[in-house]
């Protein structure tokens, strides 16, 4: 493949193929490091770096093209340069043409909380439909029997596009990705040919990055607006305020709207009741009735089936058997998972949730299922925005009965300091520091009828603190303590 074949003919001056002007490229890389001989170095201008210091690192190690802004100086180079007036949408546009394998059907799930389940939920019900499916996020990608880890929830564009074309040659066909609001203002997701785009909330996170709420609200936006087909379909939660937004967005570009929840107009959730296993849900689709037994705990993952539910009909999947599919979904790894029991009954639950807003649904959904008391184990990340840390901890206090605040993930910042902040809102909280002790400390304390929730790792299988990464896993800290209770008793 020839430099001219990814880009425009606008970006590029005419020039014959294998030309110093139109080299042949064997591959595509922001980071001068990765660069190969024949490789297109991307100069991007980053927060902490800018690629055009690397320019000169990236041609010794063999790169024939330079992708930079159009407005920087032009680097002294002998091989081709690409300059541009916005060199991370080319360098994903140029990514999909290099990689030109996609799926049938592309989804794309963002907000604040619940991308993750509802992804994994998509490829369960396009599973359930004969489809082979795959998922791209926060637990890698997934897809027949491979889990690859991913360093971000959304994937650099060449890595995207890679994926996609892998997976795809291993016979996959429908996929869903996680759209992350970085992704999105980085233009990682551009190039995709995107089929269905979800929505499912937004609340205080990243203000650490975005610099306002609204800005916040603006990347994700930007999934409908720009980079959804416009033959295609938004999902979006009819119990959230920015629907109505979305909605107008999409109707200006004529795209087709499918709407979930209590006030969904195309799925509706006309009831839920709690049950031992679950929830039963009331659902009428497209005005047909379904009851309907989900193994899932809480409204948000009520929420979250009906959005993948959105999903998975916006690419073809007939309501009735979906909806009994729906009976058959399975726990996303460290979303409200059943971790451990203690050995007088009382269970031990662990989530990812690590903003306000998630915490407060966690422990909402678990309440009804706490005959005794509602205990929590908690923290907040460093170098994160630290103006949800009070929140998270006024949260607790307002919700749970007792709780430890101990550290998660501290990184660079001072483990003291970020609990001292969380404590501010949470007086009542004792502080472990130690995240094991912590934990063998409130499974220790637990009484029948009691319900603990281990909050904001999740799934994760490390502590970073400072640049090292310690193996931790809360689900086998958890485990490991109600078993030395059992031993106990």
């Amino acid at each position: 493949m020839y430099l001219a074949d990814l880009f425009d003919p606008t970006d590029l001056a005419p020039a014959a193929p294998g030309s110093a002007l139109n080299p042949a490229i064997a591959g595509l890389t922001a980071d001068s490091r990765a660069v190969k001989p024949g490789f297109l170095f991307a100069a991007l201008a980053g927060s902490r770096a800018d690629g055009a210091s690397f320019i000169g690192e990236a041609v010794a190690r063999g790169a024939v093209a330079v992708l930079c802004e159009r407005t920087a100086a032009r680097p002294n180079v002998a091989i081709a340069v690409v300059p541009h007036v916005n060199p991370r949408r080319a360098l994903a546009r140029a990514a999909a043409r290099f990689y030109p394998r996609h799926p049938a059907h592309l989804a794309a799930v963002t907000g604040t909380n619940g991308k993750t389940s509802v992804a994994c939920f998509t490829r369960q019900l396009w599973q359930s439909m004969g489809r082979r499916a795959g998922t791209i996020g926060t637990l890698g990608a997934q897809w027949r029997d491979r889990v690859e880890p991913l360093a971000t929830t959304t994937p650099d564009p060449v890595q995207l596009h890679a994926l996609l074309d892998r997976m795809v040659g291993d016979g996959v066909d429908y996929v869903a990705i996680e759209a992350s609001s970085h992704a999105l203002d980085q233009h990682r997701v551009d190039g995709a040919t995107v089929k269905s785009a979800a929505f499912t909330n937004l609340s205080h996170d990243h203000l650490d990055y975005h610099p306002s709420l609204a800005a916040y609200f603006a990347c994700k936006t930007r999934l409908f607006a720009e980079v959804l087909d416009s033959g295609g379909t938004a999902v979006l939660n009819a119990d959230v305020p920015e629907a109505e937004p979305l909605g107008a967005v999409c109707a200006k570009r004529g795209v087709k709207t499918l709407t979930y929840g209590r006030a969904g107009r195309d799925i509706a959730l006309v009831d839920a009741s709690p049950s031992a296993r679950g929830q039963r849900l009331a659902l009428e689709v497209d005005g047909a009735r379904h009851d309907v037994a989900l193994p899932l705990v809480g409204d948000f993952q009520a929420a979250n089936a009906l959005c993948a539910l959105g999903l998975a009909l916006a690419s073809g999947g007939q309501a009735a058997a979906l909806a009994e599919a729906l009976a058959g979904l399975s726990v996303v790894p460290g979303r409200l998972e059943h971790a451990a029991t203690h050995a007088n009954g009382a269970p031990i639950y662990v989530d990812y949730a690590h903003t306000p807003d998630a915490l407060a649904k966690v422990l909402i959904a678990l309440r009804p299922h706490a005959k005794g008391r509602l205990s929590v184990v908690f923290g907040a990340g460093g170098d994160r925005d630290p103006t949800k840390r009070p929140r998270m901890g006024a949260v607790v206090a307002r919700l749970a009965d007792t709780a430890i605040v101990t550290d998660d993930n501290p990184r660079n910042e001072d483990p003291a300091a970020i609990r001292r902040a969380v404590l501010a809102a949470c007086p009542r909280a004792r502080e472990i520091a130690d995240r094991r002790e912590a934990i063998a400390a409130a499974v220790a304390a637990l009484q029948p009828g009691d319900v603990l929730l281990i909050a904001g790792k999740g799934h994760e299988g490390g502590q970073i603190v400072a640049d090292h990464v310690a193996p931790f896993d809360d689900r086998e800290v958890a485990r490991e303590a109600a078993a030395r209770r059992e031993a106990v008793a």
